[in-house]
């Protein structure tokens, strides 16, 4: 739902308990979107649900590892490969 700033102004309470409710509000100025309402999530209270969600979240960042040149190597394009003097 987009709504100019200035009619927001009087529907603040009722704009609120929409985003609450899982709807879109997005205040516009002179028709471009400005700013957006959306509801709070309340943290997790507990320590097991807190680690439960940072270890999903480890377990999609290694899921998007990908293996890259070796280290080791990286400089062998320095050196003479017959000699192993600088090139």
């Amino acid at each position: 739902m987009d709504i100019p700033i200035s009619e927001a102004k009087g529907k603040l309470t009722d704009l609120v308990r929409r985003a609450e409710a899982g709807d879109d509000i997005v205040l516009t100025r002179h028709g471009r979107p400005a700013a957006k309402l959306v509801a709070v999530r309340p943290a997790p209270a507990d320590h097991r649900e807190r680690a439960a969600i940072i270890e999903r979240i480890v377990r999609g960042a290694r899921a998007k590892i990908a293996p890259g040149p070796d280290a080791a190597r990286s400089q062998d394009l320095l050196y003479d490969p017959e000699t192993g003097r600088p090139a």
